[in-house]
């Protein structure tokens, strides 16, 4: 419910714009330090896209509707807010079904190494691709461990970083070359490549040969979380967060305002006026030191009157969320499901597939095999269920779909995203004993326990720009012409970009909010 329209303040410390996480985390450590800090939320409730929402009419089950796991939370910004949030790690890394020489297996990465080293034997016939998974993971996790911590502190040089990282064939593998060529020279399996590979490609648009490095990017930051690239399930569901975020902020004193839409930002590099709109229609004006902008550098440029940026690299995932009366039975009869689906479990993602259905999207065609990812929340956190959908055997899934750009959807988004969501669930289904449609839910109305986003609805529903879930394209963390220190300075002194898309942003990590407020701070 929208915060109710009351007289404000007429000047603060900083006014942030956007409650998303981001902003939040702001807002927090700003109000911390004494500032007084207003945020401005254009929709009725606080967590931009990292909520929890009961998604289906009449059923108890509070679902992470878009972000859904956590590894680029920093758990300073945790300590430093007093935030009572936790997350719980996965037993299962990833699992991957496939059929070969006539006979349904995968590859389950879970365990001890030992377990590990047998399923890649079981797989490859060897022990060459899990020695080499053991080489390159060991290689990308001492880079985590040397960045991450940097995420918070103002941006290294690329010298100072590759310095740091210390380790010229990583630098080459991640930093220079496309991140296919070290997929090609460590492993030789299709599957294990492909598994390798989708880091690469969460929410990016690119082969894995790409000349722009946008694949490197992605991956590195998909490994570094929490200098171990662990991928953590919230408690309690995404909205746990940005419920603590928002809950710490106002503890210390920051005013938040739901259903208060910024409308312009006025500044002279000293001070500035966020002129804003209520739900009511009612117009105010709320002056400021410093303005916080927790939204697109499009969404930001706007706000200035300044000509936009060049338009970012569209959004190219499909997201399904999924409430199921059981787990599906697996044509693969080794692997229990509540292990398979614990972890990632990988569908369609064969390093060829992969290629394949990047070449058909970027030809403006959708593709036949849409390859995805699944995991199931549930598993790991089963208080995101009602005690009786908990006690019944009640699981959600969650399925992020990759290479399904949004110029697929120009034309005919609802219909694309049906044939896409009928397409995806097909190649789930050809490793499943019975279909998946066979084990939803149904909700009050007597509908499947399904719903899916493309792109286009990203956009529509959070203003994500073309969808990208990143804002534009991730940036190596380290500064370059234009960045500024902290990679959230603008062209005005004191108006500072504190979402996804400031260097070292994306995904759900607060370090953006955290890095602005440092500016403001002036540290």
């Amino acid at each position: 419910m929208p915060t109710p329209a009351r007289p404000a303040r007429s000047a603060y410390d900083a006014v942030i714009v956007g409650g998303g996480h981001n902003g939040l985390v702001a807002a927090a450590y700003l109000a911390r330090a004494g500032r007084s800090v207003l945020v401005l939320e254009r929709l009725g409730h606080t967590g931009g896209a990292a909520v929890s929402t009961y998604a289906f009419e009449g059923v108890d089950a509070r679902l992470s509707r878009y972000s859904y796991l956590v590894s680029l939370l920093p758990k300073k910004i945790v300590r430093d807010l007093g935030l009572t949030f936790a997350v719980r790690k996965r037993d299962v890394s990833s699992y991957t079904p496939v059929e070969r020489d006539g006979r349904a297996t995968g590859l389950l990465v879970a365990g001890p190494a030992s377990r590990t080293r047998d399923a890649f034997r079981q797989l490859t016939g060897s022990d060459r691709e899990f020695e080499s998974w053991q080489r390159f993971y060991a290689l990308t996790g001492r880079v985590a461990e040397r960045v991450f911590p940097s995420l918070t502190e103002p941006l290294p040089s690329r010298a100072e970083l590759r310095a740091r990282i210390d380790d010229e064939e990583a630098w080459r593998l991640l930093f220079e070359e496309p991140i296919g060529v070290a997929v090609e020279e460590n492993f030789a399996d299709d599957l294990v490549r492909g598994v390798v590979l989708t880091d690469a490609l969460i929410g990016t648009f690119a082969d894995a040969h790409d000349p722009s490095l946008r694949q490197n990017r992605c991956f590195l930051y998909h490994v570094i979380g929490g200098g171990t690239g662990d991928w953590d399930v919230p408690v309690g569901g995404m909205g746990a967060l940005t419920d603590a975020l928002a809950g710490a902020a106002r503890d210390a004193g920051a005013e938040i305002r739901t259903g208060h839409e910024a409308l312009r930002i006025e500044t002279d590099g000293e001070r500035a006026q966020v002129a804003f709109r209520t739900d009511d229609g009612t117009e105010s004006v709320a002056a400021a030191r410093h303005v916080l902008v927790n939204a697109s550098p499009q969404a930001l440029a706007g706000l200035l009157g300044e000509e936009p940026p060049q338009p970012p690299a569209e959004g190219a995932q499909l997201k399904v969320n999924m409430l199921l009366k059981r787990l599906p039975r697996l044509k693969d009869q080794e692997v229990d499901p509540r292990r398979a689906f614990a972890g990632t479990f990988h569908i369609a993602e064969g390093y060829e597939q992969l290629a394949t259905a990047y070449a058909e999207a970027a030809a403006g065609r959708a593709p036949a095999a849409p390859p995805s990812e699944i995991y199931c929340h549930s598993l790991t956190d089963p208080s995101i269920l009602g005690p009786e959908l908990a006690a019944d055997g009640y699981q959600t899934l969650t399925l992020f779909g990759l290479h399904t750009p949004a110029r697929l959807f120009t034309d005919a988004n609802d219909a694309v995203r049906d044939e896409l969501l009928k397409a995806t669930l097909a190649q789930l289904d050809a490793h499943l004993e019975e279909p998946v449609a066979e084990c939803l839910a149904t909700d009050a109305q007597g509908r499947p326990c399904i719903e899916a986003k493309s792109p286009l609805d990203l956009e529509r529903e959070l203003r994500l720009p073309g969808g990208n879930i990143f804002h534009r394209d991730l940036a190596f963390p380290y500064a370059q012409e234009g960045t500024g220190r902290w990679g959230v300075e603008t062209a005005h002194a004191n108006v500072l970009l504190c979402g996804a898309g400031a260097v070292r942003g994306g995904g759900v990590s607060g370090i953006p909010g955290h890095n602005a407020a440092m500016v403001a701070l002036g540290l």
